[in-house]
This record gives C-alpha cells, structure tokens and sequence, in this order.
C-alpha cells in the first residue's frame, strides 16, 4: 500500500491528512468548509484514492487559509505516498462532463512543481465558498506534490458544475499518473534517470 500521512500545524490552520493511493475512494472528510469537503470527495472517489482529512482553521476570517493549507498537506500526503516513482505511469489525463460544463485535467509526476489553471468561473460564489480559493488549493497541492498539472475549464455555465468537473478530472488524471506501467516495471519514467 502507497500511504502519505501529514499533520501540519499553523498559527491559522491545524490540518491532518491521510491517503492511500491504493485505496477504493473512501473518505472521512471533516475540513469545516461543506464544498471543500464535497470536492475532496470528488478527488478519492474518481481517483480511488482512501482520504481523510481533518482541519481546523481561522473560518471566522474566511477560509482562505484552510483551504490553501489542505492543498499544500494533501501535496506532501501524496507526494509521500507516491515514493520514488519507479515503475508508475508518470503522465495522466482526463476530461470529464457534468451537464453543460467540461473539463480536462492533465497531470505530470514531473518532480517540479507547475500550475496552469484556465478557468473563468460564471460567479463569484458557489454557496458561501468564494471561487478564488479553487486556484489556491491547486497551487498549493502542486507546489508541494512537486508535480505539474494543467487544469482547462472548456464549457460550462454553472460554477458548481465547473468546480466539480475539475476535481473530477484531477481524480481520474492523477489515478492514471500514479497506476503502475506494467511495461517498465522497476524502471524510472525519465530519460534522466530521476524524477
């Protein structure tokens, strides 16, 4: 089993996060921000990643700070788990629908970290969740996943539905990276060597 396990304690957040890239998309999800946790759910499910996550963070000022935070320990939880790399497929894609919106999701276990987020959100709020926060979340995950990933929002007229066809996507994408090539058993997927 391929587990990452983190706590991370601030003066804004106090965060524990746990995953099992060999899981069957379970979760026990308690970020004290309802969409968050509705994304998060999206992650293990489509991934079949097992995910727990336990936050407490400054929510009486916004939840900015919880929610970059979760990015940054779910980064390193994975980046745990996934180990050297040996063997795993490295690259991973995936567009996935959800009525009228569309995304496409592409990751690289590249071993330097990268965002490219293309998404114009139709509003400002989903709920009480400020759109904003879908960036930061990523950029926190990729910063300390040490991973690239590409995130394209390609239609889509509803935020709601926009949010949850990224996550939905980055699930499938990064199942996909991280599924082992049974053609280059026991051989890094770089003509470098390393990643």
């Amino acid at each position: 089993m391929r587990l990452g396990e983190i706590t991370r304690n601030t003066l804004e957040t106090q965060i524990r996060v746990k995953v099992d890239l060999d899981g069957s998309g379970q979760v026990r999800l308690a970020s004290g921000i309802g969409f968050l946790d509705h994304m998060l759910d999206q992650i293990a499910r489509h991934g079949m990643i097992d995910l727990e996550v336990e936050a407490k963070g400054d929510l009486h000022i916004d939840a900015h700070h919880s929610v970059e935070d979760i990015g940054i320990t779910l980064g390193q939880a994975i980046s745990r788990a996934i180990g050297d790399k040996t063997g795993l497929t490295r690259y991973g894609h995936a567009y996935v629908p959800l009525d009228e919106a569309l995304s496409r999701v592409v990751v690289d276990l590249s071993g330097r970290p990268g965002l490219s987020f293309n998404v114009d959100f139709r509003r400002a709020l989903i709920g009480e969740f400020d759109v904003d926060l879908v960036r930061e979340f990523f950029q926190g995950l990729v910063n300390h996943a040490g991973i690239t990933v590409h995130i394209d929002n390609l239609a889509g007229e509803n935020a709601h539905h926009q949010a949850e066809t990224i996550f939905k996507a980055f699930g499938r994408a990064l199942r996909m990276a991280v599924e082992a090539d049974v053609r280059a058993a026991g051989r890094m997927p770089s003509t470098k060597g390393s990643l």
